[in-house]
């Protein structure tokens, strides 16, 4: 399958009247996060089977369309990335990981990040230094900052905390709600898995934390127990 047959293909797929819905569902006017991003309308599942269709393309390829305007072109790009990375051998592994940080600045939607960087930045690090998301962490770029937290997402899943914490930390004063959103999740799934590590780190954040983070975190407790933390009485 070649790349102009992927983009046939995608344009086949186009749904103008779903596309107006994903455009205001991104946010993508003047001043929104998603300023400027494109939408064909085309769903995830379709997105996802589409991607099927060319998981062979080359990174080369894979170049051309992530660099493209279209958001569900991205998306695709990033979900073929994902199952070539899934595939390889730790030599391909360590040159999908380098292609993904030379292109974070078009995993530029929060989307594109929640489906790829856990399976691509957080799987490779799981077991290596992890000093880049700190960097990441630390950007000036908001969809960076959220690729850092949503990587230890892998991490969370293999029982390993600590990174998500100490990049939770770091991100405590950050202003913007999808931060709050991000780090207030992976906090909750911590606390599915160990709910005493959660319990710890809210224990000496909770008052100072952004509200949105909080509420995140702390969606899933009993009513009453939400209720004391909303109420700083804990």
């Amino acid at each position: 399958m070649s790349l102009n047959e992927l983009k046939k293909t995608v344009k086949k797929s186009a749904n103008p009247a779903q596309a107006k819905i994903l455009s205001r569902f991104f946010k993508t006017g003047e001043g929104e996060y998603g300023e400027g991003d494109k939408f064909l309308g085309i769903k995830v599942p379709i997105s996802r089977a589409i991607a099927k269709q060319f998981n062979d393309l080359s990174l080369e390829e894979i170049q051309e369309v992530i660099k493209s305007s279209i958001h569900e072109e991205r998306l695709i790009a990033l979900f073929i990335l994902t199952e070539q990375f899934r595939k390889a051998d730790e030599p391909k592994k360590k040159i999908i990981f380098n292609f993904y940080l030379k292109n974070t600045k078009r995993v530029n939607n929060w989307d594109l990040v929640d489906l790829s960087a856990e399976r691509i930045i957080g799987a490779y690090l799981l077991d290596k230094d992890k000093k880049i998301l700190f960097k990441l962490a630390r950007s000036k770029n908001l969809w960076e900052r959220r690729i850092a937290i949503m990587s230890t997402f892998h991490f969370i899943r293999n029982g390993f905390y600590e990174t998500t914490l100490e990049i939770a930390d770091l991100l405590l004063k950050d202003e913007h709600d999808l931060i709050h959103k991000a780090v207030g999740w992976m906090l909750r799934e911590i606390g599915n898995r160990n709910l005493a590590v959660e319990e710890k780190y809210l224990k000496n954040n909770y008052k100072t934390m952004p509200r949105t983070m909080l509420r995140y975190a702390i969606e899933k407790f009993p009513e009453q127990k939400r209720q004391s933390y909303l109420k700083g009485e804990v």
